[in-house]
C-alpha cells in the first residue's frame, strides 16, 4: 500500500475550507462535523484504552470499536460501500448484555465519575452522544444510505456507559448516585 501522508500540511484548509476526494468542502459543514466528531470519539477511546485496563476483553473490544469508527469514517465518506452492519450492532447488544448482568441494577442516574479509566469511559460515551447527534443532524440533510450507523452510536453509547460502571467496580469504587434537591 502507498503511503496515504505524506505530506501534513498543504496549506489548502487555511482559509476554512479542506478536500474529501474531489471536492471542496467548508470545514462547518455537517459531514465534516460528523467526521471530526467520529475522530474525536476514537481519540478518547483510545485515552481510555492507554489507561492500562486489567480486562484483556474490554481492551479488546474497545480496540474493535476504534476500528469500527475508522470504518464508520469511511462509509461516511464514501457511502456505496456498507461496513457498519447489523452484525457490528448486534455485537456490541450481546457485550452490552453480558457486562450488564454482572452489575447491580440501577435506581437512579449515576455521578460520571469514579477511577479515572471509568471517567474518561464517561468522557467516551459523551463524546459518542455528540457524535450521534452530528450524525441525525447529517441524516435530516442528506439521508444517509445506512440506518445501521445510526443503531451502532446509539448502542455504543450504552456500551461506553456499562463499561464505565464495570472499570469503576475493578477497583473497588462504590458508585455514587444523583441526589434530587
Amino acid at each position: 500500500m502507498p503511503n496515504r501522508l505524506t505530506k501534513l500540511y498543504t496549506r489548502k484548509g487555511d482559509q476554512g475550507f479542506t478536500t474529501l476526494g474531489d471536492k471542496s468542502i467548508s470545514k462547518d459543514d455537517s459531514l465534516i462535523e460528523a467526521l471530526g466528531t467520529i475522530d474525536e470519539l476514537n481519540s478518547v477511546i483510545g485515552f481510555v484504552v492507554s489507561l492500562q485496563i486489567k480486562d484483556k476483553e474490554i481492551e479488546a473490544c474497545l480496540t474493535q470499536i476504534q476500528n469500527d469508527l475508522f470504518d464508520l469514517g469511511g462509509e461516511l465518506y464514501l457511502p456505496e460501500k456498507v461496513v457498519i452492519t447489523a452484525e457490528k450492532v448486534s455485537r456490541l447488544e450481546q457485550l452490552l448484555d453480558g457486562w450488564n448482568k454482572s452489575l447491580p441494577p440501577l435506581k437512579e442516574f449515576l455521578l460520571p465519575r469514579g477511577n479515572s479509566k471509568s471517567a474518561a469511559c464517561h468522557v467516551a460515551r459523551t463524546v459518542c452522544r455528540r457524535a450521534e447527534r452530528c450524525m441525525v443532524r447529517l441524516h435530516r440533510q442528506v439521508a444517509l444510505g445506512n440506518a445501521e450507523m445510526l443503531r451502532y452510536l446509539n448502542r455504543l453509547s450504552d456500551l461506553l456507559f456499562v463499561i464505565a460502571r464495570v472499570l469503576a467496580r475493578e477497583s473497588g469504587e462504590e458508585e455514587l448516585l444523583w441526589e434530587h434537591r
